[in-house]
């Protein structure tokens, strides 16, 4: 059984812990490799690589960084099929799904390569008599990414490219639950012949988050997950001094207006709920149609009904199974808890059976109507391929409600009136808006918003923010004296 290693300072180096756990296929159970616990000990040799490399990292010209960047794209683009079959394995979704977020790292690299203008400062001349001012921007020092399962590959790229594109050096922390992309990532940057310890790799748990939140030598933390570990993470890092970007958790309401294109926003709003099973920061959770409501609530029945369950890499798969078992029994109970509420089953996909992978995690979708709005299941998100449908009289009322909630990533309208979508533009608070949009998420050039619990800090992964969040500004007032500047 293969034990993976973690990856410092150029190296592939055991870790210190003498715990392992397994990493399962959650398809068939199958245990693909084991992966360590970790230790402090990690960190601290991890944080001892990256200063060391910082010190000389920071000094190469920003020009110069990105060329290792031009390549590790060149790299990601031709090992992409292996990297999304990885990611299949060892998170359960589908092979074009996995795919398609390879692609998505792929434009954060990309956008990442333009840092020698995206990080210019300020300059402006004659403040006072002979004194100019001006800003520039320089690396903050050692960060580090705490990455979550559902997306291995992508999301530890919403950071990595912008932080060592700053001059910065970088720790990752991939879930213990989904290592092996990052794994194999690690393989691809070894190629790249770049100074040792500008990018390292560490496993494990809990035990590595909380040395990373206290080590001394980390200045910036990057983290994607729940909205309670990232209320932890955002509250522990910043006690100890660092910089801290945490995003958390939604419950992304979709408003279904009665002018909406019904064919068109059915297939959108049922991609948008069951894509990666549910387990996706921006799917849809909470279905509010507006208004007469039989036809579409006929329509995501029926199309629910039809989508596709199986293992990732089989043709004409649609949907994977969620991580672990212990999801399966959260996301069951969370449907049992919605019934017990008061709402009604319009398809239970609880007792999911997919031959060949019957000790899979799998559950079909599902879709419980007329939830109390006020009730638990609707304050909570349920990270599974279940739609909670609800109906209100008017979108002032809708609207009200998606305010009224703890999440703030995303929420989408389906409209063909210009005055309401405004509306709901400018009156959601939610920081990731969709207009007929099922799935709003940002291209790297826009930074990934989200408000209230569904973030915790000030600057955003991915465009702007991300080359904000990886560099600190430095003023400098300046006076050169001549003789012409005395007359004055």
């Amino acid at each position: 059984m293969q034990k993976l290693k973690n990856y410092i300072h150029g190296q592939w180096v055991s870790s210190h812990a003498t715990e392992y756990v397994d990493v399962i296929n959650p398809a068939s159970q199958e245990v693909l490799a084991q992966v360590s616990a970790g230790t402090v000990a990690d960190v601290d040799a991890a944080v001892q690589s990256a200063e060391k490399a910082f010190a000389t990292w920071r000094r190469i010209p920003a020009g110069k960084r990105i060329q290792y960047l031009f390549h590790l794209k060149r790299l990601l683009e031709e090992n992409i099929d292996e990297l999304s079959k990885t990611i299949t394995l060892e998170s359960g979704k589908t092979y074009a799904e996995s795919k398609a977020e390879w692609i998505r790292a792929i434009e954060n690299v990309e956008n990442a390569c333009g840092i020698p203008t995206l990080m210019q400062g300020d300059f402006s001349e004659d403040i006072a008599v002979g004194i100019d001012e001006y800003m520039i921007r320089q690396p903050v020092g050692v960060c580090a990414c705490i990455s979550p399962f559902n997306f291995p590959g992508m999301i530890p790229f919403w950071f990595l490219p912008y932080a060592i594109a700053c001059g910065n050096t970088f720790i990752i922390k991939p879930s213990e639950k989904v290592p092996l992309t990052m794994a194999r990532v690690m393989e691809l940057v070894d190629q790249l012949n770049l100074p040792a310890g500008v990018i390292n790799m560490v496993h494990g748990g809990k035990a590595i988050v909380d040395g990373m939140l206290e080590h001394p030598g980390i200045r910036a933390i990057s983290f994607v997950g729940s909205s309670t570990v990232a209320k932890y993470v955002y509250a522990k890092g910043a006690a100890n001094g660092k910089r801290v970007q945490a995003q958390g958790g939604a419950k992304n309401p979709v408003i279904i207006l009665p002018d909406a294109d019904l064919d068109m926003t059915s297939q959108i709003v049922v991609d948008s709920v069951y894509g990666c099973a549910g387990q996706r920061c921006l799917a849809a959770s909470t279905i509010i149609t507006v208004g007469e409501h039989a036809r579409i609530t006929e329509s995501l029945v029926e199309l629910s009904r039809k989508r596709s369950t199986g293992f990732g890499l089989d043709e004409g798969v649609q949907m994977g199974p969620v991580i672990t078992a212990a999801s399966k029994a959260r996301v069951n109970s969370l449907v049992e808890k919605g019934v017990s509420e008061g709402g009604r089953l319009l398809l239970d996909g609880r007792n999911a059976k997919v031959p060949g992978f019957e000790k899979g995690n799998f559950i079909q979708p599902t879709i419980i109507e007329d939830i109390p709005l006020d009730g638990e299941l609707a304050a909570t998100e349920i990270f599974g391929p279940v739609m909670s449908l609800v109906h209100i009289k008017t979108i002032e009322d809708a609207i009200a409600y998606i305010n009224n909630n703890k999440y703030g990533n995303m929420a989408c309208v389906f409209t063909s009136s210009g005055l309401n979508a405004r509306r709901f533009r400018n009156e959601a608070d939610a920081g990731n808006i969709g207009i007929n949009i099922g799935v709003a998420a940002p291209v790297a050039q826009f930074p990934f918003s989200g408000w209230k619990d569904s973030f915790f800090g000030d600057l955003h992964g991915q465009g702007k923010h991300g080359v904000e969040f990886f560099t600190q500004t430095k003023v400098v007032i300046e006076r050169w004296l001549k003789e012409w500047t005395r007359k004055f």
